[in-house]
């Protein structure tokens, strides 16, 4: 267990080590791995010696234990030691060493001890132990069994054997002790080197080329990048990610969304923790899945995404191996969308109002032939009728309209209407007074697209009608707008607040089929509801909160 903790240690060590070396001297790829492979082959190998040292010990233990248990035994077993043994003294008489050393040069033991009953020495092949004792705490010779066991003696780790002498009437009558001093470490060691240096040589020539394949391998697959690269890489990736204005998202070929940044999850409404997840899973809404999974052969594809307008590129990511899917770049164009469509109401405003400058132009000239011509009683009825038509415009918008910027679009589109041969008329009960300045260009927006799409529906009509209706209260106004067109279809009455978002692609600036959805995008903004329904030809009603 010791050994294993150690390792732990030294594996940590390592990795702090190894991170050190390379951040200092910048290690390639191949040289990490080598240094990683050399020192785990050191370590191993340390290991494996280790073992080696403890199996070596055991089995000395274990063999020259029985070797030295059997030469005490045997000595103990000779009839003259019995004989002999009790009447002998420290030093007297020479059969008891002689005896001794025989069986210690036989068996091979480094020495033999006799002992009286006591314990006292009474010859050694240790001369110094002659009168000291040999009894050791944790022997069990006294009880009249043999033991084995290890001892210190003067700093040498010693195994010993010690067995009782027994006479013919089975009294204990001596003792001999048997024993072989361990074998030191270097002498272990040399005798595991052979192996050791075999293993380790085999152990490098497997690590360094194991370590240049695999680090051949890696770079292969990382092409041909240093972990210190990819690192960068993916740092610089991270900060152009997370730093980009514009949303980014990758999809792969299973619909499953690999990278997103924080724009991408705020816009499309995604939860944070969306990468790795499939597009059914985040259950996207139909339009986002259109944009993200379908094929994109024009640039700037428009789409509504809960209140916002977004503008979406994708461009498909293949290899010569596989299809890796798609990354699609998007950016909220819903404010530049409404500015587009006010510059183009206030566009259409000049246009109608250069039509109208051209149309007076002509009048004048018609009234300028009659005065040549002398046709005086002309000239008047032309004039009464032309005022009279005017005036009637006038005076139908301003009764009820106080802003002056609504009065101005209903009468340039009361004039337009009349040019397409639709007649465009107020409701009596109609009312608007002065609005502030960001309610007045969102109505606008709103009136400016209804009345249009309203034209539009009407012109197919026998005579085609459309009445605005206007009315303010405290809190809100409201817009009705209706036509005397076809009306709309049941099945496309949720869709047309989308067209234009959804499935259709245009190449014209700013998409087509937008007004309604515009529309509809404002009324939420200021709290209120653009809804469509038929009533003898088509209604809407918007509600703006003021």
């Amino acid at each position: 267990m010791d050994f294993w903790n150690i390792g732990g240690e030294a594996m940590g060590a390592v990795r702090f080590w190894l991170a050190n070396l390379y951040t200092r001297r910048k290690l390639t790829l191949a040289g990490q791995y080598l240094i990683l492979q050399l020192l785990i082959i050191a370590v191993v190998l340390a290991g494996v010696i280790t073992v080696s040292l403890t199996q070596a010990t055991n089995n000395f233990e274990k063999i020259e234990g029985r070797r030295s248990l059997s030469a005490a035994e045997s000595l103990a077993a000779n009839p003259l030691l019995r004989v002999l043994l009790p009447e002998a003294e420290p030093e007297m008489g020479s059969a008891l060493p002689a005896m001794g050393e025989s069986v210690r040069s036989t068996s091979g033991l480094q020495f033999v001890t006799i002992a009286d009953p006591r314990g006292t020495v009474v010859t050694s092949s240790y001369p110094d132990e002659v009168g000291t004792s040999i009894l050791h705490p944790e022997s069990a010779v006294t009880e009249g069994r043999g033991w084995t066991g290890e001892i210190w003696r003067n700093g040498n780790h010693v195994l010993i054997a010690q067995v009782p002498v027994l006479d013919d009437e089975g009294k204990m009558v001596g003792i001999v002790s048997a024993g072989q001093s361990y074998p030191s470490t270097g002498e272990m060691i040399q005798e595991i080197a052979p192996n050791a240096l075999f293993t380790l040589v085999i152990s490098l020539l497997l690590g360094t080329s194991g370590s240049v394949l695999l680090a051949r391998w890696v770079k292969h697959q990382t092409r041909g990048l240093e972990p210190r690269e990819i690192a960068e890489l993916f740092e610089h990736r991270e900060a152009l990610l997370h730093g980009v204005k514009e949303g980014i998202i990758s999809v792969s070929p299973d619909s499953r969304v690999m990278l997103a940044n924080d724009v991408a999850i705020e816009l499309l409404q995604l939860p944070s923790h969306c990468v790795g997840k499939t597009l059914d899973e985040l259950d996207v809404v139909p339009q986002v899945r259109h944009a993200l999974t379908t094929s994109q052969e024009l640039p700037d594809r428009q789409f509504l995404v809960g209140e916002r307008v977004l503008v979406f590129n994708r461009m498909p990511v293949k290899t010569a191996r596989r299809d890796l899917g798609s990354v699609t770049t998007f950016r909220d164009k819903t404010e530049l969308t409404l500015l587009e469509q006010e510059l183009g109401d206030s566009k259409a405003t000049a246009d109608m109002l250069r039509a109208q400058t051209h149309e007076f132009a002509n009048q004048l000239h018609a009234i300028s032939g009659l005065i040549q011509l002398g046709e005086y009683d002309e000239v008047v009825g032309f004039i009464d009728g032309v005022s009279f038509s005017r005036s009637k415009i006038f005076e139908d918008v301003s009764a009820c309209i106080a802003e002056p910027t609504i009065a101005a679009l209903l009468i340039a589109k009361s004039s337009v209407a009349a040019e397409r041969g639709v007649h465009l008329k107020m409701a009596p009960s109609s009312t608007l007074g002065r609005c502030e300045d960001q309610l007045a260009r969102d109505l606008t927006t709103v009136i400016g697209n209804l009345v249009d799409n309203a034209m539009d529906a009407a012109a197919a009509a026998a005579n085609p009608e459309i009445q605005v209706r206007i009315e303010e209260t405290s809190e809100l106004v409201r817009i009705t707008v209706r036509d005397n067109g076809e009306g709309i279809a049941e099945d496309a009455m949720d869709e047309i607040f989308t067209q234009g978002f959804s499935t259709k692609d245009s190449a014209v600036s700013g998409g087509r089929g937008f007004g309604l959805a515009i529309s509809r995008l404002v009324c939420r903004r200021r709290g209120g509801e653009l809804a469509a329904a038929n009533v003898q030809g088509a209604r809407f009603t918007a509600t703006l909160r003021k």
